[in-house]
C-alpha cells in the first residue's frame, strides 16, 4: 500500500520528502505535485523504474518521459547542446512552466525510450518538488494519471488512477495552481521551435530570443511523423506532457491537457 504525506505539515512534508526520495533510490515509483499538475515519477537512470513508470501509465516507449531537475545546474550535466538561446531561457523561466527539448549527453548510462538522443527537462516551480529532486537529483517525471485521462491537478485524483499497488510514495501539496502544462520548446533546431503550446506564451519566448518558432498544427497535406533528420526529437504522445493542453509529472502537446501529445511532438507530456 501506498503512504501519503500531508505536505502541508512541515513534520510530515520533512518525512514524506525523505520516504520518497529513499524509495526513488530502490527504484520505486513516486507522485509529487509539480508547478503544473501532479507527476509520476522515477529515477531517471534506473531503466527498470522508467519502465515501470511507462507501465504503470499504460504508455510505451516511443513517448519517453521528461526529467524534472533541481537546478540548472543538475540540468547542463544532462544536455550536450543547448543551442543559441537555451540559457538565457533558463534564466529568464526556470524554475518555471518551460520544458527544454536539447541533444542529451552521449555517455549518459540511461533509458528513457525512444528519445532520439534527445532529452526534455525542465526545473519546476514547487517547493516539495524541488526539495524531493535535490535529495534524488533528475527524475523521470509524467503526468501522474493513465494514458488518455485527464491530468491530476489533486493527489486524491492521482490516487484514483493510479491506485496504491505501484506507487510507493504520494506527496500531497494541495489542488495545483495551474492545470495548465509546462510550454515545450525544442533547442534542436537553428530555431528555438515551440513542441506544445503552454503555460508561457509564445509572446514571452520571443521576448528572450527573437524568432521563435510557433507550435505546428496538424493539417491536411501535412506529414504528421516526426522529423527523420539527424537533429530529430523524440516525441512522446501522451501526458506529464502531451501534445495538447488539458506534467511532475502530465500532458498534450501544452494546447490542452487533457489530450495526448501527437505523433509530431516529442516529449509531450504533461507536465
Amino acid at each position: 500500500m501506498s503512504r501519503i504525506y500531508d505536505c502541508a505539515d512541515e513534520t510530515a512534508r520533512k518525512d514524506g520528502v525523505a520516504d520518497a526520495a529513499s524509495a526513488v533510490r530502490r527504484g520505486e515509483l513516486v507522485v509529487l505535485p509539480t508547478d503544473t499538475v501532479y507527476g509520476i515519477g522515477a529515477d531517471a537512470f534506473s531503466p527498470k523504474a522508467v519502465a515501470n513508470l511507462l507501465a504503470t501509465k499504460g504508455r510505451g516507449r516511443e513517448m519517453p518521459p521528461p526529467v524534472l531537475v533541481g537546478s540548472t545546474r543538475a540540468a547542463m550535466a544532462l544536455i550536450d547542446e543547448l543551442g543559441d538561446h537555451g540559457r538565457d531561457l533558463m534564466d529568464e523561466f526556470w524554475p518555471g512552466p518551460l520544458t527544454l527539448v536539447c541533444a542529451a549527453t552521449p555517455s549518459l548510462s540511461w533509458d528513457l525510450g525512444d528519445t532520439k538522443g534527445t532529452v526534455a527537462v525542465r526545473m519546476p516551480m514547487d517547493p516539495v518538488a524541488l526539495d524531493l529532486l535535490k535529495e534524488t537529483g533528475p527524475m523521470a517525471v509524467s503526468s501522474a494519471n493513465k494514458s488518455g485521462s485527464p491530468a491530476a491537478t489533486k493527489v486524491a485524483e492521482a490516487i484514483e488512477q493510479l491506485g496504491e499497488e505501484d506507487i510507493a510514495v504520494y506527496l500531497d501539496g494541495g489542488a495545483t495552481e495551474s492545470s495548465v502544462p509546462s510550454t515545450i520548446v525544442d533547442l534542436t533546431y537553428a530555431v528555438p521551435r515551440v513542441l506544445r503550446s503552454g503555460a508561457i506564451p509564445i509572446e514571452r519566448l520571443r521576448e528572450v530570443c527573437g524568432t521563435v518558432i510557433g507550435e505546428l498544427r496538424k493539417g491536411p497535406g501535412r506529414p504528421v511523423g516526426p522529423r527523420t533528420d539527424s537533429a530529430a526529437t523524440a516525441v512522446p504522445t501522451d501526458t506529464a506532457a502531451t501534445a495538447v493542453p488539458t506534467d511532475p509529472g502530465a500532458t498534450a502537446p501544452d494546447q490542452v491537457e487533457a489530450a495526448e501529445p501527437t505523433a509530431e511532438t516529442p516529449h509531450n507530456d504533461r507536465d
